[in-house]
């Protein structure tokens, strides 16, 4: 059992980060690395705070782990040092713990209950996810898995993200003959070409698709779905089920600002794809921030990535906009009660290490030089209201306006959808009118025999919500082609995060 005294003998640490004045010269991953014997010893004190409670919010998929992740089992392994049990434990939920471990925002944490007060603090979950993750490689617990049979039955994956990954995985080792088809020219989707390098080194995405390869899982790059290069007539005749997982990476833009169309602002993926090609040795990018004033137009994620790699290429200063007020540093129950998601002010690594974040605060118009490239931008103070009709509304709360030099501008204000514009109409799919790809409870499109998940499904979300619908997705398949399934299914397709 848990120790019982484990939350109260240890106060919470996380993973030990390479100091900021290394770590922003380079595009290793910012964290120290975590098969050192110092970092495995200090995560074994961390997972002895799991107090192994009766009702484990922490993976319940209302509120915590979508995947229905064992936390508290795979923390008492930890803590008993019974490394391989925990990995193995793990990977019986989670195909890619190192992905999540590396990415994830950890709902598992926010549900913990020590996490009901600020103090002492949630176990150190992703901490202790991650660590079992690479140490279980480290270790050589983590093997191909051969299907004990074959089925002779073919699925085509389309997509390559953490969801068609996982969906392509879970059905080879169902035993069918899976080809995953990706129009980029590596695999791996949002994970290769929109994480940067210093969140997620690649050569860790490769070493788990030389697992998949090994399996069986076939590998497809540079087809586009629905052109020439595979209409969608030989995909469905040559395939019993196809998997639609094409994310939803269609930029959100605003073009009603005076001045968008000015050289130099860019949507975020626009911007950080190129970059992750550079660090993947295919030549400069053509957008760079070496000695510019770098202007992010977006509070989330996405913008933290971008603040993060202009860092990196030696902006000469960069800003951060937030529409929102600064959140409050403590979980408020009238707005984020526990187990939920708590809505409080939170410091990205990428923001620890210089720059700095506006709230409250919006473009009111991009200012141009004779060039026709963009030199300011002129900033108003703002707050985000609600209409009659609950429609949202950006007011300005004052008429002064600031004006920032500004040589580089970078929209990062969400996704709207899949950006296909061939596969879905030459499938017959429409989307809802949230932009997003629907289906019936079997996970099943209108298109009979083709499935979706993950992004193209749910829209824009994380990393553990995109495994998990691909692993309810193939269990689905499966049961589509053989009439039962052994395959887990962790999520119904109208599950919905409580934590959004």
């Amino acid at each position: 059992m848990a120790d019982p005294r484990g939350f109260l003998t240890y106060s919470r640490e996380d993973n030990p980060k390479r100091p900021i004045e290394e770590r922003r010269t380079d595009w290793r991953e910012l964290y120290a690395p975590l098969t050192d014997a110092a970092t495995r010893e200090g995560t074994q004190t961390q997972a002895a705070r799991c107090m192994d409670c009766g009702i484990p919010f922490c993976h319940s998929g209302g509120a915590g782990c979508p995947l229905g992740n064992l936390i508290p089992e795979w923390n008492d392994f930890v803590r008993r040092g019974e490394w391989d049990r925990a990995s193995e434990r793990l990977h019986a939920t989670n195909n890619f713990p190192e992905f999540t471990g590396a990415l994830c925002p950890a709902p598992c944490e926010a549900a913990c209950v020590l996490s009901i007060t600020s103090q002492p603090g949630p176990v150190a979950i992703k901490r202790v996810e991650w660590s079992i993750a690479e140490n279980g490689w480290a270790d050589g617990h983590v093997v191909p898995q051969m299907p004990s049979n074959r089925t002779g039955r073919r699925v085509a994956v389309v997509g390559s993200g953490p969801a068609g990954l996982a969906a392509a995985q879970q059905l080879t080792r169902a035993g069918h003959d899976v080809t995953v088809f990706e129009r980029d020219d590596r695999i791996g989707g949002l994970m290769r070409y929109g994480i940067p390098e210093f969140k997620f080194e690649k050569w860790e995405l490769d070493r788990r698709l030389d697992q998949m390869r090994a399996e069986g899982t076939r590998f497809v790059t540079n087809c586009e779905v629905g052109t020439a290069a595979l209409p969608v007539e030989r995909l469905q005749a040559e395939h019993d089920a196809v998997v639609l997982a094409v994310g939803a990476l269609e930029g959100r833009d605003d073009r009603t600002i005076e001045g968008r169309d000015l050289d130099g602002v860019h949507l975020a993926m626009d911007y950080l794809v190129p970059a992750n090609r550079e660090c993947e040795g295919d030549g400069p990018s053509p957008i760079n921030a070496r000695g510019k004033n770098v202007v992010i137009i977006g509070g989330g994620d996405t913008g933290a990535d971008c603040y993060g790699t202009a860092t990196r290429q030696g902006a000469l200063a960069v800003h951060q906009l937030d529409q929102y007020p600064p959140p409050p540093k403590t979980r408020q129950d009238s707005s984020s009660p526990w187990p939920t998601w708590p809505y409080v002010f939170r410091t990205p690594p990428a923001l620890e290490e210089g720059g700095e974040r506006l709230f409250a605060t919006a473009v009111r118009r991009f200012v141009g030089d004779e060039r026709g490239h963009v030199r300011a931008v002129e900033l108003s103070s703002v707050e985000v209201r609600r209409d009659a009709e609950g429609r949202r509304e950006v007011v300005p709360t004052s008429e002064e306006v600031h004006e920032m030099p500004c040589d580089l501008v970078l929209f990062s204000i969400g996704f709207t959808g899949p950006d296909d514009r061939a596969l879905l109409p030459a499938l017959g799919i429409e989307r809802n009118p949230k932009g997003a790809v629907g289906c019936g409870s079997d996970w099943q499109t209108d298109a009979p025999g083709v499935f979706v998940c993950g992004d193209a499904h749910r829209g824009a979300s994380l990393i553990v919500w995109a495994i998990a619908e691909g692993r309810s997705a193939a269990a689905a398949v499966d049961r589509y082609l053989e009439g039962s399934t052994d395959l887990p299914a962790p999520l119904h397709p109208g599950a919905l995060p409580l934590t959004a």
